[in-house]
């Protein structure tokens, strides 16, 4: 495992423990016994970490983190160059998911350089596999924004996603996430609340949204995972008016023109891109009316006035 005498490097990402440190790859002590340079997200934690495996590693170490990364990667990329066996870990779990990793790997690809890895222990799976929710297909989402109107926004975004939603929370963030997932999901959208996964007090949370955000606004501690089940299949004919806008004003927040918004929704759903504008524009002139205090219909439902022809709705879609 030792570098090549002349040439390139090679850079290793290593996945360290996410809590028990006997879960850790039985090659994790090997490579950090052979590194030449170690770049650690924590050097502290790298210390605890080798003191646990009994290593006495002889590498130069070097912290990566967040607030470094950017300025560190070319002094390692440098290093790799000269060929050096740069070993890189992280606080846990794998290198560059939701932690440092992604700019090195991608400066050692570009530079033609080798990366292997490690594999080990993943918040993300062992979080899906606990749930109970379907894991044929998920997608991981991170950190959701820190603002509550941008983590709502992101949230709503993927409302409608099939898939099983993978994300890690802070602590002090997760009443606020769980009520907004409520709010974007439905409440009654099945999920699961990893809590210190593979450590002493190791705790799962199953049940609806609108329950996990009861039972966190008490106060919950630890690492969090977050597993979110997918939206359940809905044919067009689920779909009323008010769904459509919805999704309409969806694309619109994340930077969509209204016209295309429209085509894009309607070919979502298979529908006619008429009757998504129609739906669009049905909804503008209510509001319209509800500002003016009257409005056309004395009160009627939606659809009962005109809604087309007078050049005040959205421009309506090609071929609509």
């Amino acid at each position: 495992m030792t570098s090549s005498a002349a040439g390139v490097g090679v850079l290793v990402l290593a996945g360290t423990p996410i809590g028990d440190i006997q879960d850790a790859p039985p090659r994790l002590a090997a490579e950090l016994l052979a590194a030449e340079v170690i770049a650690a997200e924590d050097t502290r934690r790298l210390r605890r970490l080798t003191q646990g495996l009994g290593v006495h590693t002889t590498g130069r170490v070097v912290s990566y983190f967040e607030g470094n990364e950017s300025a560190r990667t070319p002094e390692l990329v440098e290093a790799l160059e000269n060929g050096a066996r740069v070993l890189l870990v992280t606080d846990a779990g794998m290198p560059s998911v939701s932690d440092p990793g992604y700019r090195l790997v991608a400066a050692a690809v570009e530079k033609g350089i080798r990366v292997t890895a490690v594999p080990g222990p993943s918040a993300v799976l062992t979080a899906l596999a606990l749930s109970g929710l379907p894991v044929d297909r998920f997608c991981f989402e991170g950190f959701l924004p820190r603002k509550a109107g941008e983590r709502l926004a992101r949230l709503r975004e993927v409302a409608d996603d099939r898939r099983t939603l993978v994300y890690f929370e802070a602590p002090h963030r997760i009443d606020d996430t769980l009520a907004a997932m409520a709010e974007a999901f439905g409440p009654d959208r099945r999920a699961a609340v990893c809590r210190e996964l593979t450590k002493t007090y190791e705790e799962i949370k199953r049940g609806p949204l609108k329950e996990l955000a009861a039972w966190a606004a008490e106060g919950v501690r630890g690492e969090i995972t977050v597993v979110v089940e997918g939206a359940p299949e809905r044919g067009p004919l689920d779909l009323g008016p008010a769904e459509l806008v919805r999704r309409v004003m969806v694309r619109e927040e994340a930077g969509e023109r209204r016209k295309e918004a429209i085509v894009a929704v309607a070919a979502e759903l298979g529908l006619p891109k008429r009757d998504v504008f129609d739906a669009v524009v049905a909804a503008k002139n209510a509001a319209k009316a509800g500002e003016k205090g009257t409005g056309p219909g004395t009160g009627a439902g939606p659809g009962t006035g005109t809604g087309t022809g007078t050049g005040t709705g959205p421009e309506a879609p090609a071929g609509a």
